[in-house]
């Protein structure tokens, strides 16, 4: 199937994504530009943190999933377009981890003012190449109803 519009959608669907393999220059990149703390930034002075070694910023994280996602993971038609939601993570994401988002559908809330769009609640694991967990998101994703012909 192509895009899924709410219409498509069901509780306990599930979709994943293809992987990505998360390197050491992107990490020390994203955070000297978004979060420039050291435990991101200095091999030697992340082994003193409580990470023990450079970890990726949890934002580098959530951000890594979302292309995830829009790239092969959650193929909603009108994109990912979020309406809000909860981010949590469990453990760090390292350089050489190879993630991937696996995602399931929890709620579907078609929209009572707005009758071309509803609201689907999609929480998103996203998981390294251990099987460990890194991130899980839950999201309110406004998605648009198939339109009629």
């Amino acid at each position: 199937m192509g895009k899924y519009y709410l219409d498509d959608l069901s509780v306990g669907q599930r979709f994943t994504s293809q992987a990505l393999t998360v390197g050491e220059a992107d990490i020390k990149a994203f955070a000297a530009q978004f979060d420039p703390q050291p435990f991101h930034l200095d091999d030697e002075a992340a082994k003193s943190t409580l990470f023990g070694g450079l970890a990726a910023s949890g934002w580098h994280t959530a951000a890594m999933t979302v292309r995830m996602l829009v790239e092969s993971g959650a193929p909603l038609a009108g994109g990912i377009i979020g309406g809000g939601g909860e981010i949590a993570w469990p453990k760090p994401t390292r350089p050489g981890d190879v993630l991937h988002v696996e995602s399931e559908v929890v709620e579907i809330l078609p929209s009572k003012s707005k009758p071309d769009r509803g609201m689907a609640l999609l929480r998103s694991e996203t998981i390294n190449q251990n099987g460990d967990t890194v991130q899980v998101m839950t999201m309110k994703l406004v998605v648009p109803r198939r339109p009629s012909l």
